[in-house]
């Protein structure tokens, strides 16, 4: 435990200046942005120019660029990101609406990832080179090169237009209806699922294989004990580890992916907040959502190690 909780402290001392990285890089982007916020606001509102210096000076855009850098930085540091200009609504209040739908469907994929990796990827490692390890690895193929976004195309196209099974551009809570929200939630998360899996299938049949090669897997077979025993109970758990640490990577792109996947289907998260905030450039709220992905997906990784080191003693002895 207390290897643990020391690797948990690195961990925890490396994200400051990574954080800290992120935002300045986010904060410096946005900052190039050949868009007058103040003109975005206003649009074609009949405003002059002194109104327009006056709106910058109220909310500090004509100050220097290390100026409102440190500012950000102190809001940062207090629990705030800021207001959107256009109509003063706290950005962090319009990331605690839209980010829970983003992690509904986060996690709604990842768990369809997950059921379809670590089955079929077992079942290709246990007939390799047998037809359906063929069938899964062609599969799998043409997986690894569909980005989320034609997926999701094509899903709409089948099951939308084609066999209107399910909705493809309205969202229900699921505090409204379970059955509403697994509907309107299905493609997109299959969409954001798809490819993950197709990738994840390829690196869970490539440990279970290095596996089932081992000598005490050919101990217990010779022993007597049945294939599905040797399998669930010896052999996935050693080979879950390496899929866990990719896994945890690949959480973090998953999390990205869905910002796409919710503007395709208009879903009203975190994805439809930034793209707005950007035709708007409102540039508190692109700042607050890319911050929160990128605190997500730090987070997320911290949580993958400490269960990797929690399956894996020899990750324990060797910190």
């Amino acid at each position: 435990m207390t290897v643990v909780l020391r690797m948990i402290g690195r961990r925890l001392l490396t994200l400051i200046p990574l954080l800290l990285g992120i935002v300045l890089f986010v904060f410096t982007v946005m900052q190039f942005s050949s868009t007058d916020p103040a003109v975005a606001v206003f649009a074609d509102a009949p405003v002059s120019p002194d109104q327009l210096a006056q709106f910058r000076h109220e909310h500090g855009l004509d100050q220097p660029f290390i100026v409102k850098y440190f500012a950000f930085l102190g809001m940062i540091l207090t629990g705030h990101l800021g207001k959107s200009l256009a109509t003063g609504q706290d950005v962090t209040t319009m990331i605690a609406t839209a980010l829970p739908l983003t992690l509904q469907l986060t996690f709604l994929g990842l768990i369809i990832a997950i059921v379809i990796s670590f089955t079929l990827g077992t079942i290709s490692a246990v007939f390799r080179d047998r037809w359906p390890d063929q069938t899964i690895r062609v599969l799998t193929l043409g997986g690894v090169a569909a980005p989320s976004f034609w997926v999701a195309l094509l899903l709409v196209q089948w099951f939308s237009i084609n066999i209107p099974i399910f909705p493809s551009s309205r969202y229900v809570n699921p505090n409204d209806s379970i059955y509403g929200w697994l509907m309107t939630m299905t493609l997109p998360a299959l969409a954001l699922a798809l490819p993950l899996s197709a990738q994840m299938t390829r690196i869970v049949r490539t440990s279970m294989v290095e596996e089932l090669d081992r000598d005490y897997v050919r101990t217990a077979r010779g022993g007597g004990l049945p294939p599905f025993v040797v399998v669930g109970r010896n052999v996935m758990r050693n080979a879950l580890i390496n899929p866990l640490n990719v896994l945890g990577l690949r959480i973090g792109y998953l999390l990205g992916g869905a910002v796409v996947i919710e503007q395709m289907f208009n879903l009203p998260g975190m994805g439809q907040l930034m793209i707005e905030a950007v035709k708007n450039n409102e540039p508190a709220i692109v700042q607050g959502v890319v911050l929160t992905i990128a605190l997500g997906f730090v987070v997320i990784n911290l949580i993958v190690d400490i269960l990797s080191m929690l399956a894996n003693p020899r990750l324990r002895t060797s910190h």
